[in-house]
């Protein structure tokens, strides 16, 4: 049931219980059976071995089951000895298994850590009589008693209270206390932050007490809305896995298709069945690159490794990939963007003109400080020998400014010794402090400036209408506006009430706060622009303070609009759809509405990375492609939802890891482009050579160990290549863009032509033509020269698959794992080739010096044609 709007008499009579009484033990145990206990419901849990089962359904783990069934027989019947293909492909399904598994347990941990937010006791009056009882306890209707320090344990509505605050960033993501007031008038459709006469689980009392009426426990008040939420949003699938998927059916339906045409080709050739099946299977593994999942895993590792230099810790591997594609960031305005830190911009007393904080100070404003510093009790203290201001945001920026201008607060106190304090009251919006002074006494009056108790009339017009006037522009600003008023006297008055402290007082001036941007936020904001990334601000914060900010940092730009969660919640969800883009600002939004947010966006097929730091934030940032959460202000529960955790919470960390993101993808497209051209060569090699009736110019045994030695090691390498120097200048990977876009399929088909021309040519040459008269043409020496030729150049291409800029240009050993892998990749070949027992067991045969220079020249082929495919690319102005 909804309270928002209702009379408090109203809702103690609704809920039938006793202000004064509290329910009794009966009324207690029957809302016990009609709401249940004050604890979050859980979504059943999926055991561990359907979610294995589920992992294993997968396209690319069953085409690896499959190789690994097919090689072990390979390898007992061929090769007993020898079976490191199978083990290192049932390496590759149990590694993305576990790391698939490990993510959703990473998201479930979500749920657990809203629990801890509960409070575990609660002070409540029943049967006329005030105890403590376990939380999980209480019900609608329950009477309790809250008071500074107290964790509140469910949605309650005020009954009484006295200078009560809370902090409720778990639910609103700000982290400056809320005043509540338990007359305050509530809009229906208003936000949880602008609900003043109601206090939420999960909040914190910062100041004062309250008796209050409970509403709503468990999953019926906000926080459970939440826990809710993250039951019911599921975590999609990444773009990289989308990708591979797809590229895994590909590769299935080309494996099938070879391994059918050459079972077919052979067997009306007069093969004898098992010689052909098993052609016809090994064809059909051969199609598949064995290493591919684990190269891919090993570039996601290595890419979450850097992310930690760069201060991001990754919890879930595919969103490393995923981080680079995003193209929308979705941020949070407080300690994110912004420094979490009120800070004191400007400063105005008659009749100087305002003044940045800054500047340099004359007479009247460091007065005007001195005043606001004396009439605050914000604290220095020496923490572990740092110096700490602790207390209220707003005073301590009062006093933050009065050290950094030279003026220790500690010799002013002395100085100007309190002598007496009417504390701050919520509904004045004042507070009062008196003080010793050389030559008698001062009574300093500082708070809201509208509620500064100074008749301007009574002073003069001018002064009046230009306080009126600087008021206004700072708030325009979207400033935080205190003013100060002072009296002296020549003895300590005897009466100190508020009416006399605060009668006639002389008007000293205000000053402005915000809490300002992060000097680096706009440098990201800019960069990520540049690299096609719309940034977008999400907060709980108020309209015009979040747009202001939002200028400044530059995501507000001409044209651009903000909008409200009220604004919000009138929009269907097509309609936001729809308009998702006008807006760079949405304010003062519920969880709900993040959500709402994300999946419009993600409607118009972008890839959105968010960040959050609160409960509220929690559910959006697991329905984001890339959930980010803060590390230092980051509650438990945004972490164990999110994706990546920003250990320094700074918005320039996520344009960095999207760099990051960027150099992973496009090292894992390297590797594709680097695998298949070599898997595709194999199935042509093998089915040309068939049609033109030359037999087999390989064997299984050695097509399967080219794919290990030849492809997969120094693949392992291409993970660690460097990003491109352009690599942010660049448009966003689209959501569904193929990993063979932008070229792959041309520049793979390329090279693949090339690999058979030479691996057949060269085959051709060993089993048919006489090039030395020690050793005779022979199909055994021409399977040897094939062997050799598709190993080497398979190696040598990985050259190619590096980078865009020649590899003249770049070096050879700018990856110097690259280098040296290949070589070893190069020295196992040759040796394999060269040692008789080894050669022995490849089906290999002593070739003479004429036939081994021919395969090192036809080796370094496919080199030298994409040398001049680039150059020539980069002549008539085309992307390679």
């Amino acid at each position: 049931m909804d309270f928002k709007t209702k009379q408090i008499k109203s809702i103690i009579k609704t809920l039938k219980s006793d202000e004064k009484n509290g329910l009794t033990s009966q009324q207690v145990e029957q809302k016990k059976k009609e709401f249940g206990a004050n604890q979050f419901t859980e979504e059943e849990r999926v055991s561990l071995f359907k979610k294995i089962l589920n992992h294993l359904k997968e396209v690319t783990v069953i085409i690896l089951i499959i190789a690994g069934i097919i090689s072990t027989y390979i390898a007992i019947t061929q090769h007993p000895s020898d079976l490191s293909e199978p083990i290192v492909i049932f390496a590759i399904i149990a590694l993305n298994v576990f790391i698939a598994i490990r993510q959703e347990g990473n998201a479930e941990a979500a749920l657990e850590s809203l629990k801890s937010l509960s409070a575990p006791k609660a002070r409540v009056i029943r049967d006329n009589q005030t105890e403590e009882i376990d939380a999980v306890d209480l019900v609608p209707g329950d009477i309790l008693l809250l008071e500074a320090g107290d964790m509140v344990p469910a949605d309650a509505r005020m009954i009484s209270s006295s200078n009560l605050q809370t902090e409720e960033s778990a639910l609103t993501g700000e982290s400056l206390p809320i005043e509540k007031d338990e007359n305050a008038v509530v809009d229906e459709d208003a936000p949880v932050g602008d609900v003043f006469h109601t206090v939420f689980s999960g909040s914190l009392v910062t100041n004062g007490r309250a008796k209050t009426i409970i509403t709503a426990t468990g999953m019926d008040t906000e926080m459970g809305a939440v826990a809710s939420l993250l039951n019911n949003t599921k975590q999609g699938r990444t773009p990289l896995q989308d990708r591979m998927n797809k590229l895994g059916k590909q590769l299935s339906i080309i494996a099938v298709l070879a391994g059918v045409l050459i079972f077919i080709l052979n067997f009306f050739q007069g093969e004898d069945f098992i010689t052909t099946l098993m052609t016809a299977v090994t064809l059909a593994v051969a199609a598949v690159p064995e290493t591919l999942p684990v190269i891919v895993t090993i570039s996601l590792a290595f890419g979450v490794q850097n992310m930690v230099k760069r201060n991001a810790i990754i919890r879930t591997i595919p969103s490393v990939e995923t981080l680079g594609s995003a193209s929308v960031i979705a941020s949070d305005k407080t300690g994110t963007l912004t420094q979490n830190k009120m800070t004191i911009q400007k400063l105005w007393t008659f009749p100087h003109p305002p003044i940045d904080a800054t500047a340099e100070f004359g007479e009247d404003e460091k007065m005007l400080l001195k005043m606001m510093s004396l009439a605050s009790n914000a604290t220095i203290e020496d923490r572990d020998g740092e110096v700490v201001i602790a207390g209220d945001p707003t005073e301590s920026a009062i006093i933050r400014l009065l050290q950094e201008k030279g003026m220790p607060k500690k010799e002013l106190e002395k100085e100007y010794p309190r002598v007496h304090e009417i504390p701050f009251d919520s509904e004045r919006k004042l507070m009062t402090t008196v003080h010793k002074t050389e030559d008698g006494y001062i009574s300093i009056t500082k708070g809201a400036f509208d509620r500064i108790p100074v008749h301007f009339s009574s002073i003069t017009d001018e002064v009046g209408t230009r306080a009126h006037e600087i008021h206004d522009s700072f708030a325009q600003d979207a400033l935080r506006v205190i003013g100060v008023g002072y009296k002296k006297y020549d003895d300590l008055p005897k009466d100190l009430s508020v009416e006399e402290l605060e009668k006639d007082i002389l008007f000293a001036g205000i000053v402005g706060m915000i809490d300002p941007p992060r000097e680096e936020s706009r440098d990201a904001v800019k960069e990520a622009k540049a690299a096609g990334i719309k940034t977008i601000m999400i907060t709980g914060d108020h309209a015009v303070t979040a747009t202001a900010i939002a200028k400044q940092i530059g995501i507000f730009e001409p044209g651009d609009k903000t909008i409200t969660g009220a604004e919000l919640s009138k929009l269907s969800d097509e309609e936001l759809k729809g308009n998702v883009r006008d807006f760079s600002v949405y304010a003062r939004v519920s969880p709900e509405d993040k959500i709402r947010i994300v999946k419009a966006w993600q409607a118009n097929d972008e890839i959105v990375a968010m960040t959050g730091d609160g409960v509220n934030d929690a559910p959006a940032l697991k329905a984001a492609d890339v959930g980010t959460a803060m590390g230092i202000a980051g509650t438990e529960v945004a972490k164990n939802a999110a994706d990546m955790v920003l250990t320094d919470d700074n918005f320039a960390t996520i344009v960095h890891t999207v760099e990051e993101g960027r150099r992973v993808y496009e090292n894992i497209k390297k590797t594709v482009y680097f695998l298949l051209a070599c898997n595709i060569s194999e199935i042509f090699i093998m089915l040309l050579a068939v049609l033109f009736g030359w037999g087999l110019p390989v064997v299984s045994i050695q097509l399967l160990f080219i794919n290990v030695v030849a492809d997969g090691i120094p693949g392992f390498g291409l993970s660690r290549e460097k990003a491109d120097p352009t690599l942010m200048e660049q448009k966003p990977t689209k959501k569904g863009e193929s990993i063979f876009a932008r070229g792959m399929t041309r520049n793979i088909a390329i090279v693949a032509t090339i690999f058979t021309i030479i691996t057949l040519l060269g085959f051709y040459i060993g089993s048919s033509v006489t090039v030395d008269a020690t050793i005779g043409a022979s199909h055994e020496v021409g399977q040897t020269m094939a062997f050799l030729i598709l190993g080497w150049s398979s190696v040598i291409h990985i050259f190619n698959a590096r980078s865009k800029e020649s590899i003249f240009k770049i070096g050879f050993l700018s990856n110097p794992t690259v280098f040296w892998t290949s070589l070893l990749s190069i020295s196992i070949l040759t040796i394999v080739a060269l040692v008789p027992f080894l050669a022995n067991i490849f089906f290999l045969v002593p070739m003479s010096l004429t036939h081994w220079i021919i395969a090192v020249v036809l080796s370094i082929l496919p080199l030298i044609f994409v040398e001049i495919q680039k150059l020539v690319f980069k002549k008539i102005g085309k992307a390679f």
